[in-house]
C-alpha cells in the first residue's frame, strides 16, 4: 500500500507522523504516493537541519477555538482568529509556497466549517501533503468531507483510557476520540495517534501502544511537551529528552505499528503560522517561541534569516 508525501528531491515528508526523510536518491518534486514501509527507514532530518529557502513542513493554526480545555495546550489563544476570507488567503499563500507539508491544527481545526476546503486549496497546489491534528471530537460526523481532500489525521490521545485521558482534555473526550479513530480508518484515511507525554502520564506508554495497535492505526508519535501556550504554568510536567528516550527504548512495539518520539530537538527550528498570520519559529531547542513577519507572500516563509546554527543532516 502507498501513500501521499510531499516530495523535493532528497526530501520527503510524511504527513502521516510530520517527518521529513532523507531519499538515497532524489525523487520528483511534488505530490508523490511511495511505499510507507520504505520511506520510514530513510534517515530522518530535523527543521534546522534544512539547507532551503522555506520551510520543510509547517503547523498552521488557524483557529484558536476548541471545545476542550488542555492544560498543556501549545496555542496561544489570547490571538484574534482570523475570518474565513483571511484564512482563504494563507491557504492560497501556502498552496504557492515551497512547503512539502502543513498540518492544520488549533485550536480544534474541525470546528471550521471551510477546514475541508482550505486543506483542498492547499493540496491542489500540488506540492504540500496535508494533515489535520484533532481532538477527535467532532471527527466522526465530518471525516467524510475529509476523504479525498486530507492525507492524514492525526488524534490526539494522552491516555489509555478514560480516567487519565479525560482528566486532562475533559469528560467524554476519550470515548469521542476513539469513535472519530474508527470512522477516519473506515474512511480509508491514514490515522496516527499522538500523545504529549508528560510526568503524570509517562506511565501509560505501554498502554498506549497496546491501544494503537488494537485501534489499527498507523502508528503513534509520542510529543515531548513544550513550554508555550498554557504549558508554560506545567514546565513541572516536562521530561528530558533523556528520560523520554529511555523511557521509549523499552516498551515493546508490535512488528505491524510504527512508534517515535519527537524529542524537543526534533522540534527545534520548526515554523508555525498561528491565528494571527504571522511566522513564528521554535529555537533550535524547542524551548520558546518567537513571533516573525506576517505571511503575505510565499517568500515570508524564507529560514534564510534564522539566527541558529544548523546541525548537520546526517550521513
Amino acid at each position: 500500500m502507498t501513500r501521499v508525501y510531499g516530495v523535493d528531491g532528497h526530501l520527503v515528508h510524511d504527513p502521516v507522523t510530520g517527518l521529513t526523510h532523507l531519499a538515497p536518491e532524489p525523487l520528483p518534486t511534488g505530490r508523490r504516493r511511495a511505499d510507507p514501509t520504505q520511506v520510514r527507514n530513510w534517515p530522518v532530518i530535523t527543521p534546522d537541519q534544512v539547507k532551503r529557502s522555506q520551510p520543510t513542513s509547517i503547523c498552521w493554526t488557524p483557529i484558536v477555538r476548541c471545545d476542550l480545555r488542555c492544560p498543556h495546550c501549545l496555542d496561544d489563544t489570547t490571538l484574534r482568529e482570523p475570518d474565513s476570507t483571511d484564512r482563504q488567503r494563507i491557504a492560497d499563500v501556502l498552496a504557492a509556497s515551497g512547503v512539502l507539508g502543513v498540518d492544520i491544527s488549533g485550536g480544534e481545526p474541525l470546528l471550521l466549517t471551510d477546514l475541508p476546503r482550505l486543506a483542498g486549496t492547499i493540496t491542489a497546489g500540488g506540492r504540500a501533503a496535508v494533515s489535520v491534528t484533532t481532538n477527535g471530537t467532532h471527527l466522526a460526523r465530518r471525516v467524510d468531507e475529509l476523504t479525498g481532500v486530507v492525507d492524514a489525521v492525526r488524534v490526539s490521545l494522552d491516555g489509555a483510557a478514560p480516567a487519565t485521558h479525560d482528566r486532562l482534555r475533559g469528560p467524554g473526550s476519550f470515548t469521542a476520540a476513539l469513535a472519530g479513530i474508527h470512522a477516519t480508518l473506515d474512511s480509508g484515511i491514514p490515522v496516527q495517534i499522538q500523545t504529549v507525554l508528560m510526568a503524570d502520564n509517562r506511565h501509560e506508554a505501554q498502554r498506549l501502544i497496546d491501544l494503537a495497535h488494537d485501534l489499527g492505526v498507523t502508528g503513534i508519535t509520542f510529543l515531548q511537551m513544550l513550554p508555550t501556550g498554557a504549558g508554560l504554568r506545567l514546565q513541572n510536567q516536562m521530561l528530558t529528552d533523556v528520560a523520554a528516550l529511555d523511557l521509549t527504548t523499552w516498551l515493546r512495539i508490535p512488528d505491524t505499528l510504527h512508534v517515535h518520539l519527537r524529542t524537543r530537538e526534533l522540534t527545534g527550528g520548526a515554523t508555525t503560522i498561528r491565528a494571527d498570520g504571522r511566522v513564528w519559529r521554535y529555537d533550535r531547542h524547542a524551548l520558546s517561541i518567537t513571533a516573525h513577519q506576517p505571511l503575505t507572500t510565499p517568500d515570508d516563509l524564507t529560514t534564510a534569516a534564522t539566527t541558529h546554527p544548523r546541525r548537520e543532516p546526517p550521513e
